[in-house]
């Protein structure tokens, strides 16, 4: 496989709700939340792990095939494409030469190459983060809800960390291309697009999540509203 270019795609990450990815923090701490967002350990500014792009990207590309189907929601591979033929099946290699397959699913000698796409952590946009600072505003919040007993009629309050709406986050992929390699950029743009109709993050059904990428390449930003997720129906 011969490596041909490498695209980079930058711009920003807007949030339009409250974004909430948790730190697995089982510490409690006076006077603190019992649940806290993942922080920069130097920093301890919130931040968007490039994990939780990548896997969230990659699950609503595997819905949006049909695929998820055959895995029982495991991640689609490459035992995942056995017996497959047409849109399917490439629906499901675009995905893999994308974000990979494990050494131990290459059967045969098998393969479709190394992982094409890597997302970095997104920190918190500088320009942003000078504007917060001067008008002294807080770059996480608590909110609090309620989880109520519908017989009892009584409340269990709980208490979650978030990242306000509004907030920005600066954010980078790398699409590598080989020789052999079909478009593959159009297919991410889809997976971003899909996250914009989504959500980021957790508690998504209630609203939290809610995110708009802008771009600094025009062409790329022009490509990506032009992009159609669904087929027409009939």
């Amino acid at each position: 496989m011969k490596l041909v270019g490498i695209t980079e795609i930058n711009g920003k990450i807007i949030l339009k709700s409250g974004l909430r990815i948790g730190a697995g923090d089982t510490e409690m701490r006076i006077g603190g939340t019992d649940n806290p967002i993942i922080r920069h350990p130097h920093t301890l500014e919130p931040y968007i792990p490039g994990s939780s792009l990548k896997g969230k990207v990659r699950s609503l590309l595997e819905m949006r095939s049909g695929l998820m189907g055959r895995t029982e929601g495991k991640p689609v591979s490459l035992v995942t494409l056995k017996g497959l033929e047409g849109p399917a099946k490439a629906d499901g290699e675009k995905i893999l030469k994308l974000f990979g397959a494990s050494g131990a699913d290459q059967e045969d000698g098998e393969s479709l190459g190394p992982t094409r796409v890597s997302f970095a952590d997104c920190p918190l946009n500088t320009d942003w983060k000078q504007k917060a600072l001067e008008r002294r505003l807080p770059f996480t919040e608590v909110k609090s809800e309620n989880t109520i007993n519908r017989i009892k009629g009584t409340a269990d309050p709980r208490f979650m960390e978030r990242v306000p709406s509004e907030t920005v986050f600066d954010f980078s992929v790398t699409l590598k291309k080989f020789a052999e390699d079909e478009d593959l950029l159009d297919c991410l743009l889809s997976g971003l697009k899909l996250l914009e109709l989504d959500a980021l993050g957790g508690c998504g059904s209630r609203g939290y999540g809610r995110v708009r990428f802008e771009f600094n390449d025009e062409e790329i930003s022009n490509k990506f509203q032009q992009i159609s997720l669904f087929a027409p129906e009939g």
